[in-house]
């Protein structure tokens, strides 16, 4: 049985643990590779030495899951898109649909972004289908690396 790609693009993540905890959660779904861009810290530093920071949380899964930093978001966005991979951003606009109601095709490509600013206008204009987790509480969104698990559990059915 051929495995489904399954990619995903970290723009602009700034904790080092949500990045950590990202990547074990990718482990866990069978993610293909992470796409790191923008200030997104890597599980290596610049001189190729692990991140203890990311690898504690990660337990590991930093060194499972292929990743590769890039220093276009957009370029990558265009290149898969070409390939024919579906886009998914997740974040919360006027025109986002309810990632329960999301069908995913493969290949495909999630894009998470920033913590506090998301996924800015020109990424988003790229996706061919914005997902939103609906908030029952008070407060408007979930952490960025808990949004990842819980709408990745639910589109990829698993």
């Amino acid at each position: 049985m051929k495995k489904k790609e399954i990619y995903v693009l970290l723009h602009n993540i700034r904790s080092t643990h949500n990045v950590g905890s990202i990547f074990r959660t990718a482990d866990a779904l069978g993610v293909t590779k992470i796409y790191l861009s923008g200030y997104t810290p890597a599980p290596l530093d610049k001189f190729g030495r692990s991140r203890k920071d990311i690898s504690k949380v990660a337990l590991g899964a930093e060194k499972n899951v292929d990743w590769e930093y890039v220093d276009s978001s957009e370029k990558i966005i265009k290149e898969l898109k070409k390939s024919k991979y579906q886009i998914i951003g997740l974040e919360q606009t006027k025109n986002s649909t309810d990632y329960k109601k999301v069908k995913v095709n493969y290949p495909v490509l999630f894009i998470m972004g920033n913590e506090v600013e998301g996924i800015n206008n020109k990424i988003l204009s790229l996706c061919d289908v914005i997902a939103e987790i609906p908030m029952g509480g008070k407060k408007e969104s979930l952490n960025v690396s808990v949004a990842f698990g819980v709408a990745l559990f639910r589109m990829l059915n698993i």
